[in-house]
């Protein structure tokens, strides 16, 4: 179990808060400190689509311009822009036996992925 995300976000804290009180082992992997590759964010985007994958609400993306928001408009440009801006990943991402199972944070989610 991996729960990638940055440390400081409060969804990724409440995440990790519900895994460790349900006592489920997880690894957790800062992207900001550690980077992601282009191939983990491929993956991503295949299971939840780039539009998903790419947190369009937070400050990173609403910092560039209506031209260069527009500009990122396929997969591939997303995945261009999330690896140089990982702030602007959805987050938290948690990968169970090494597959991308949830996006963010619903603790009813993470109950029904763990039988709880």
């Amino acid at each position: 179990m991996i729960l990638f995300g940055i440390p400081n976000c409060n969804t990724v804290k409440k995440a990790k808060d519900w895994l460790k009180k349900n006592n489920i082992d997880f690894q957790f992997h800062d992207f900001k400190k550690s980077g992601i590759d282009e191939l983990k964010l491929n993956q991503w985007c295949d299971v939840f689509g780039w539009e998903k994958l790419l947190n369009k609400k937070g400050t990173t993306f609403k910092k560039l311009s209506l031209e260069e928001q527009a500009a990122i408009d396929s997969q591939e440009r997303a995945v261009e822009f999330l690896k140089l801006k990982t702030s602007a990943i959805k987050r938290p991402i948690l990968e169970k036996d090494g597959a991308a199972v949830l996006i963010s944070f619903d603790k009813e989610q993470y109950a029904q992925l763990f039988g709880l």
